[in-house]
C-alpha cells in the first residue's frame, strides 16, 4: 500500500484491517453496507486497489469500474431490488459529493428514488 492507502478507511476495510461485514469480496473488490444509508439498500462497492477518484482512472484501471458495476448488479439481484430498480452513483471530488478519497460506487435502492438526486 502507498502512503495514501495506509490512511484510507476503505483500504483498511478492503485489506481486513477493520472488521466490517462484507456483502461481497473477490480478488479485486469488496462491498459493504454504507454506515449512513440513503435507502433500505445502500451498499458501497470498493476496489482493493487505492485510486483516489474517477480522475485517477486510466485505460489500465478503467476495466475495474466495469467490474464494480457488474458486482453492483449482482448485489442488487441478491438484495431483491434488481427488477424494480436501483441507482448507481460514483461521486468525484468534493463538489461532486465524494466524502472518502477512494473511488467507490454507491448501490442505492429498495424504495422509489427521486430525480434530480441533489
Amino acid at each position: 500500500m502507498n502512503e495514501n492507502s495506509t490512511k484510507c478507511i476503505f483500504c483498511k476495510i478492503a485489506h481486513k484491517e477493520m472488521d466490517v461485514p462484507l456483502e461481497f469480496e473477490d480478488e479485486q473488490i469488496v462491498a459493504f453496507n454504507d454506515i449512513k444509508p440513503a435507502a433500505p439498500a445502500h451498499v458501497l462497492i470498493v476496489p482493493k486497489k487505492h485510486l483516489s477518484s474517477a480522475n485517477d482512472l486510466t485505460g489500465e484501471t478503467a476495466l475495474l469500474v466495469g467490474r464494480m458495476i457488474v458486482t453492483a448488479k449482482d448485489i442488487a439481484r441478491k438484495k431483491g431490488i434488481y427488477k424494480k430498480g436501483y441507482r448507481l452513483v460514483l461521486n468525484c471530488g468534493e463538489d461532486g459529493g465524494q466524502a472518502v478519497g477512494h473511488i467507490h460506487i454507491h448501490l442505492i435502492g429498495g424504495r422509489k428514488l427521486a430525480w434530480p438526486p441533489g
